[in-house]
């Protein structure tokens, strides 16, 4: 679990035998979660309008998926979008399934425990289906993740979850009794972020309310 990592959050295994790669099951939810990332944000981006379909023009893989579907625009409908998306997960897919397969033959290994010891992870992309990706990535974080409104809600949120814990760390009783109970065994700040961290964005919202809007019912 602690070698489950992505490239935007580098574990710190030092403690977990640090000269061990992570198992296949790691090296597979790593790949997996990332896929699964990069695909749905597409996806999300499209629909909520902050990304365009000119803006994809000449991207590797939006290019396969105008092809595989013959799709000359410049307006996408929700059914393409969704066989598109689809297919995108299905060709990222099938080539992993395909070069992990590869490199697992070159490395010869015959146990697990061969795969963590090698010095490169067996689970990956072709290095044409990685630069492609890459493309699809650095796309994704300058136009959609950087994109105003995306920034705005992030801003938002940080000030909603600062703003929670300094109210609750300055007067505690104001956390519930049932919260309060275990200040005494993990300690003040330790409580109030699992407290938070257990809140959905509606909850937290309606506690933001609550706390510092005056005409809102405590």
């Amino acid at each position: 679990m602690v070698k489950h990592e992505s490239e935007y959050d580098i574990s710190d295994a030092r403690d977990y035998s640090p000269d061990l790669r992570g198992n296949l099951e790691t090296q597979i939810a790593n790949v997996a979660d990332e896929l699964a990332y990069t695909t749905h944000d597409l996806d999300d981006g499209l629909r909520s309008g902050m990304l365009n379909t000119q803006i994809l023009n000449g991207v590797a893989l939006w290019e396969i998926l105008r092809e595989t579907y013959n799709w000359q625009g410049p307006i996408l409908n929700d059914m393409d979008r969704h066989r598109m998306i689809r297919h995108l997960v299905g060709i990222t897919v099938t080539d992993m399934v395909k070069a992990t397969d590869a490199r697992l033959k070159e490395s010869k290994v015959n146990s697990a425990l061969d795969i963590q010891k090698l010095k490169h992870n067996v689970v990956g992309y072709s290095e044409e289906m990685q630069r492609r990706n890459r493309e699809l990535k650095d796309l994704l974080y300058a136009k959609l993740y950087r994109h105003f409104r995306v920034v705005r809600m992030q801003v938002k949120a940080e000030r909603i979850i600062s703003d929670l814990f300094h109210a609750y760390r300055s007067e505690p009783s104001m956390l519930p009794e049932h919260v309060q109970f275990f200040i005494e065994k993990r300690g003040l700040e330790r409580t109030i972020c699992d407290y938070i961290a257990g809140m959905t964005d509606r909850y937290a919202v309606e506690e933001y309310q609550k706390l510092f809007n005056p005409l809102e019912k405590p």
